[in-house]
């Protein structure tokens, strides 16, 4: 399913939008998440998700772990073809393009709102 297809919602934190994403929530969308994309226009949602891979992916991604609350556990930047492990009550994972937390000030112990327009 291309990325275009997925639910469009905002990424919210602190009061402050900090992207328009997609949201994938189907086993297919989340499986595909950012494989074989050259670029990342959006974030991605991936939910629920606790791990994931960047085998196939083309582009380094930025990933936030984040609880059934919209706590950021644990944020990491992955390249290409590497393989992240599972994090412990993660519910959701943000994939965005490296560096794009750093731009949003976006670290561990911030909440993040997935809002649908």
């Amino acid at each position: 399913m291309a990325v275009g297809a997925m639910q469009p919602v905002w990424l919210v934190s602190g009061g402050r939008v900090l992207a328009s994403a997609r949201l994938a929530t189907s086993r297919r969308e989340r499986r595909r998440g950012a494989i074989g994309l050259t670029e990342i226009a959006e974030p991605l949602v991936l939910e629920p998700c606790r791990w994931v891979h960047t085998v196939g992916v083309r582009v380094p991604l930025d990933i936030a772990y984040v609880d059934a609350t919209g706590a950021v556990l644990s944020t990491e930047t992955l390249k290409p073809w590497r393989v992240g492990a599972p994090v412990r009550g993660a519910h959701a994972v943000v994939e965005a393009s490296a560096g794009s937390f750093e731009r949003w000030n976006l670290r561990p112990g911030d909440v993040v709102e997935v809002r649908k327009p």
